[in-house]
């Protein structure tokens, strides 16, 4: 089982980026990341897959929100893709090869990996080898996770050098209505986690006093959150969090805290 680096329990994370749109940054935007490594956060970004099996930084399964454009980001090509402005900006969707190569190992790198399957099931790999083969010569902190068990199983097996762990949550019918209700009670209890060979959860801070999760944290699993609006709620993730994932504010990073090294290039 690979680790959790120490890095991802310094600074704090920035949720899809270092993201303000009224600033022209995007989030899961190559601004949105040159804004985090220049005030020295973590990044989280997402993944989708594109027509072509494509790694592509996004979070939306439709491109309408975030974009000039509309349909499944599944249903275009990298190169289509790549063409695609974000709203907001003149900032385009990238691939994770090229966030990668951006970030350059300046921060450590967070890799949610959208559930492709639908119903959080075992229709999955495709993606995961994308990530797998984008991750091959990356040099930088990284760690993979995703609310699909079934894809960190696959990542295992594709890349079991690079950390891996669950995001997690209560799974409440409200947030999730299109998730089987089988599925939710599962998934609550986080019982794929030693099956999977996962190093660490990303939990929903409001769930943050789940004895599962306190139960985890007791045995020396660091513990992640997410999403945190202002300094309130960061200071009650951090009674029981290792580290937050944040958005919409602009959160101190805590004395003392881990220092990124400059990377070696080349």
């Amino acid at each position: 089982m690979a680790s959790l680096p120490h890095s991802f329990l310094g600074p704090p994370i920035a949720h899809r980026g270092y993201h303000d749109i009224a600033a022209g940054r995007p989030e899961n935007s190559r601004a949105a990341f040159e804004a985090a490594i220049g005030t020295g956060y973590g990044i989280e970004i997402d993944v989708q897959q594109s027509a072509d099996g494509e790694a592509m930084v996004f979070h939306d399964y439709d491109l309408g929100r975030l974009s000039h454009a509309s349909g499944p980001i599944r249903q275009r090509t990298a190169s289509e893709l790549k063409g695609i402005r974000l709203i907001g900006s003149d900032e385009t969707i990238p691939t994770l090869s090229e966030v990668l190569s951006l970030v350059a190992g300046r921060v450590p790198v967070l890799i949610e990996v959208k559930d492709q399957d639908g119903i959080m099931g075992e229709d999955v790999g495709v993606l995961e080898q994308s990530i797998a083969r984008a991750l091959d010569e990356y040099h930088g902190d990284v760690a993979v996770m995703s609310f699909n068990p079934n894809a960190i199983a696959v990542f295992a097996e594709v890349a079991p050098h690079v950390p891996r762990g669950l995001t997690t949550a209560p799974f409440s019918l409200s947030a999730w209505p299109l998730l089987p209700r089988r599925v939710r009670h599962h998934l609550r209890k986080i019982p794929d986690f030693k099956r999977v060979g996962a190093s660490f959860i990303s939990h929903q801070a409001a769930d943050l006093s789940s004895p599962r999760v306190r139960e985890l944290k007791e045995g020396g699993v660091p513990v992640l959150c997410w999403t945190i609006h202002n300094r309130g709620e960061e200071l009650r993730a951090r009674q029981v969090a290792d580290n937050i994932t944040f958005e919409g504010y602009t959160p101190e990073i805590p004395s003392g805290a881990f220092q990124w090294a400059t990377p070696a290039i080349g």
